[in-house]
């Protein structure tokens, strides 16, 4: 009897192929498609190579074509048995040796060298439906060897490499179906020993040594992070030190994209324990860590865990570096060094938020666009501060544009298309939280860290993005009137220049002036009343129903807009019963009143 093939299929265990969730969920939230590879990787493993070829057991002859030597199929032939297998090459005694070819009725073949009927030597094995194809090395009918092995028809995955008795035992290369690429050592199908792995899509890199499939030991784990347009940073955050079961354990350091170092032990991935920080100008914070949190004190004095540069966060770049110059002069000279260093900790903290307000908001008013990156202008940043309720401290925005101009031109301050980048961002706002809580946290040991914590905690977390204001609520609206934005501008500055006067400079107005301009101009009717005008500009105030408290506040361009573009919605509803839209209102309509209480308008 001659011994031929028949396929057997057996499943094998999942290798932990990809570990596409190796060190924190690899730093960052995954995207769909990122995810969708991870699955396909993890699937293409229950395929991996345990992937049992067709073995061999004795079949009938029910043919034979070929040489013969005393009655025996001897030299070159070709065998068809039962089943509709074939085998054509040499034979020696009965037996396929030699160089031969085996056909299986589905359509899978090897051909290669056989031994006493098995695959035994060199030769190519290709699954029935051109899928999975193998060549290499055989021993006794198993992969043994080396041997490259293709995963699909494409022979986009694959393992070149070492294998022992159809496992992937010693070196080799994988490529996964997602692009990842792993070389190193491998034992029983899985990653061990030393070997790098990438994660080309996440801009991932791990260097070291594995157990088991993931990270185990000593080893190097690098994250790139990416713009928003999906470019690589060429910086790159760097974690070096021991690992457990794929995750950070024991002693390492983490060294961060914008220049700040961590150094000290991890649990579980967490930074645990004593650690230290080192800035990027050489300023070091030492401190104990609990759970990735650094203990330090709150508010009330008390010894409390402050989240520190958690997972989302670990793409702090230098685009966040705190400028808040001006206000240091408040600190003792001594202090300020510390001082700076613990409003940067709370930045840290935020950097994840601050930035995903960043670019929420330099968003508002352009069309939607997953791609592409906009820089934030100052009214977007006047709507930021508006949102959080920051001109209701009695501090206006046109107040914080001068302490943010510096030596600017006031036409640069004052202006809406000035560009605010992140960093000025951070700094506008260590200067707003000052200027509000400064006489509530005077007794704080760190004030302006105080400030800063409590602005985070009371206005921008539970405001920011919420978008208010007659501009950009409704983003269908807000690219209509965006087209307006030029025009105005260029009448705001004219009726500043007319109204200027000590103590202001002349690119600002009050709401007196803007009132009176709305008279002058001849806009009031029927349908915008003084009173409703009144009610327009006091929409946002602190007290909506005195509007005498706020007139002669100095208001920025962005209030001015608004209230132009709140006028034309009110003067496009229709009054039933009253006077078609245009005619002039009766004096009784055009008291300015509010509530019963009567409004000073007169000229200053």
């Amino acid at each position: 009897m001659i011994q031929v093939g028949q396929k057997k299929e057996t499943a094998i265990k999942n290798d932990k192929e990809q570990s596409e969730a190796l060190c924190g969920n690899a730093e960052r939230r995954q995207t769909t498609e990122e995810k969708e590879n991870g699955k396909r990787d993890a699937k293409s493993s229950l395929s991996d190579v345990r992937e049992e070829l067709p073995t061999l057991f004795p079949l009938a002859v029910r043919r034979y074509e070929g040489e013969t030597f005393e009655g025996q199929f001897h030299g070159q032939g070709v065998a068809h048995f039962e089943g509709g297998h074939m085998y054509k090459g040499e034979f020696v005694c009965n037996k396929p040796t030699g160089e031969g070819r085996y056909t299986w009725p589905g359509g899978s073949s090897y051909n290669g060298t056989v031994y006493n009927g098995i695959r035994h030597g060199t030769g190519t094995y290709k699954s029935e439906n051109g899928t999975m194809s193998y060549t290499g090395q055989w021993h006794q009918g198993k992969r043994h060897g080396k041997g490259v092995f293709y995963y699909n028809r494409n022979e986009t995955s694959w393992y070149d490499g070492d294998w022992v008795k159809n496992n992937k035992e010693g070196w080799g290369v994988r490529r996964y179906p997602s692009g990842n690429l792993y070389s190193g050592g491998w034992k029983n199908n899985l990653r061990h020993g030393g070997g790098t792995m990438e994660w080309l899509r996440l801009g991932q890199q791990h260097v070291g040594t594995w157990l088991n499939g993931v990270q185990h030991g000593g080893g190097t784990h690098t994250w790139t992070p990416r713009h928003a347009d999906g470019a690589r940073f060429s910086p790159c955050n760097r974690y070096t030190g021991g690992f457990l079961q794929g995750r950070r354990h024991g002693r390492g350091a983490f060294c961060y994209a914008g220049g700040v170092t961590y150094e000290g032990e991890w649990s579980d991935n967490r930074r645990h324990a004593e650690g230290t920080f080192t800035f990027k100008d050489g300023r070091v914070f030492e401190g104990e860590l609990t759970d990735d949190q650094m203990m330090a004190r709150n508010l009330e004095g008390n010894a409390a865990p402050v989240p520190l540069c958690g997972p989302s966060s670990v793409s702090l770049l230098p685009d966040m570096a705190l400028n808040a110059e001006c206000l240091l002069h408040v600190v003792p000279e001594t202090k300020r060094d510390i001082e700076r260093k613990q409003v940067e900790l709370v930045i840290l903290t935020h950097a994840a938020e601050l930035r995903s307000i960043y670019r929420f908001y330099s968003r508002l008013g352009h069309a939607p666009s997953a791609d592409k990156a906009f820089s934030l202008t100052r009214l977007q940043l006047w709507r930021l501060l508006k949102d959080c309720n920051v001109p209701r401290h009695n501090i206006t925005l046109t107040q914080i544009n001068h302490l943010m101009g510096g030596d600017a031109a006031a036409e640069e301050i004052h202006s809406p298309f000035t560009p605010v980048l992140l960093s000025t961002l951070l700094g506008c706002l260590v200067v707003v939280a000052y200027l509000m809580y400064r006489e509530e946290m005077a007794s704080q040991k760190d004030l302006l860290t105080a400030c800063f914590s409590r602005l985070m905690t009371d206005n921008i977390l539970p405001n920011a993005k919420k978008v208010k204001g007659f501009l950009f609520r409704q983003p269908d609206r807000a690219a209509v009137a965006l087209n307006y934005v030029n025009k105005c501008f260029e009448i705001y500055q004219a009726f500043c220049n007319l109204t200027a006067g000590p103590p202001r400079d002349n690119q600002t107005m009050t709401y007196r002036d803007l009132l009176f301009m709305f008279k002058d101009l001849h806009l009031l009717d029927n349908n915008l009343t003084s009173k409703r005008l009144l009610e327009v500009m006091t929409a946002e105030s602190l007290d909506p129903g005195n509007p005498s408290s706020c007139m002669d506040l100095e208001i920025s361009f962005l209030e001015f807009f608004e209230v132009l573009l709140g006028a034309a919605e009110v003067k496009c509803q229709e009054v039933p019963g009253g006077p078609k839209k245009g005619q002039p209102p009766s004096s009784h309509d055009d008291a300015a009143q509010s509530d019963g209480r009567e409004v000073q308008i007169c000229r200053s």
